[in-house]
């Protein structure tokens, strides 16, 4: 799963309505241009593709008073919905998912009801689990990695991986289970996203050719 997909399909969700160059500062405010492939270029032509495939339905506007060129403004349609909580959902639960594609899903989490980010969560733990012991058949982490030569820092790497994901998971639903966060249909949301001409103190600076759509 590639990250860009549900960041941007959230981002436009968040906002209602959004134009591109508004998607690319959200995303930068998030930081997710440095723990992700969320470049300028890959926003821009994210929102694009999405649109064609009916994600996303693309809004032209007007030019602005000041002399501006027009911007298009996407909207997120039913199936881009749909596409948004499957991703959001299959990431949740997938321990093998990339840092960029976790990172990503824990940022929507509170998209979700809690008592269902709670249940994703916990099937985390269980896959993770499982998937630990299908590897310990075969390889003894209290062993020690020497025991399958240099290779074996490969497994022990894995491994230890997956009971960090696993401990960090637990203590996640911990937090939840103890009330933590605002989740849908609990009252207000936790707003991350900017404003219409709210300054972004976290922005590149960088220039690119769709910032003017």
């Amino acid at each position: 799963m590639s990250a860009i997909r549900l960041l941007v399909l959230g981002a436009v969700r968040q906002h209602g309505r959004a134009h591109g160059y508004q998607v690319r500062g959200d995303l930068e405010y998030w930081g997710a241009h440095e723990w992700s492939n969320a470049k300028p270029g890959s926003v821009y032509h994210a929102l694009k593709q999405m649109a064609k495939q009916g994600l996303l339905h693309a809004h032209e506007t007007a030019p602005s008073t000041a002399g501006g060129p027009p911007r298009v403004e996407y909207e997120i349609t039913g199936p881009g919905e749909e596409e948004f909580f499957r991703l959001l959902r299959e990431a949740l639960v997938s321990y093998d998912q990339k840092m960029d594609v976790r990172s990503a899903a824990i940022g929507f989490l509170v998209e979700l009801p809690r008592a269902e980010a709670l249940e994703l969560l916990r099937e985390r733990i269980r896959r993770t689990g499982q998937w630990r012991a299908a590897v310990t058949e075969h390889y003894i982490p209290e062993d020690g990695p020497g025991q399958l030569g240099h290779i074996g820092e490969i497994m022990d790497l894995w491994v230890r991986t997956a009971d960090t994901d696993a401990a960090w998971t637990q203590g996640l639903v911990d937090r939840l289970e103890a009330g933590a966060y605002t989740f849908a249909g609990e009252g207000e949301p936790f707003v991350g996203v900017l404003a219409e001409g709210q300054e972004n103190p976290y922005a590149t600076g960088e220039r690119h050719p769709g910032d003017a759509r």
